[in-house]
């Protein structure tokens, strides 16, 4: 079993936090363990102090506690009540398809966080879907148009070959 097939057993059934340690340096690998689950990857050579310092940081988001299942998100420019399945985005209302509203709301979760491909696809479209980021990418899409009031992205912003980052708003 590879590093990547390990980090994919692991998240089967664990949140422990996973950093590898690797050689390779190069952005795919790097995207591709990523994407596997490990939350770091650290390229060799490296210092002891960083190594710790990473691990220190991947321990604390690990011990965070989990968000509760807020019923209204009230986040930045957005007003999402999870119940009703209503969305206000600077008090204007968006009507949204089921899987664009469940899309948004594992986004709203996690403001300013970059969310990968393969979490956004397991999370939303289910775990045999990770593989299939057209998907993502056509529901992206529409999502933006209904969210965005002119053609630039300013709500999910994409990081090119990781992954959409959901930035609220003020």
């Amino acid at each position: 079993m590879n590093g990547l097939e390990l980090c994919r057993e692991v998240r089967k059934g664990s949140r422990v936090p996973i950093i590898v340690l690797s050689v390779k340096g190069e952005e795919t690998i790097k995207v591709q363990a990523l994407d596997a689950g490990a939350d770091d990857y650290v390229t060799k050579p490296f210092s002891m102090n960083e190594l710790t310092a990473r691990i220190r940081a991947a321990l604390r988001r690990a011990a965070a506690p989990e968000q509760p299942d807020v019923s209204v998100i009230e986040i930045g420019d957005f007003r999402i009540d999870v119940p009703a399945r209503t969305v206000l985005v600077k008090a204007r209302e968006v009507h949204l398809t089921p899987k664009e509203f469940d899309l948004l709301i594992y986004l709203a979760r996690h403001p300013g966080k970059v969310l990968t491909h393969r979490a956004l696809l397991s999370s939303v479209w289910g775990p045999n879907s990770v593989e299939q980021p057209e998907y993502l990418r056509v529901f992206v899409g529409q999502l933006r148009k209904k969210l965005e009031a002119d053609d630039s992205p300013k709500y999910i912003v994409t990081e090119p070959w990781v992954g959409y980052r959901f930035e609220p708003g003020d």
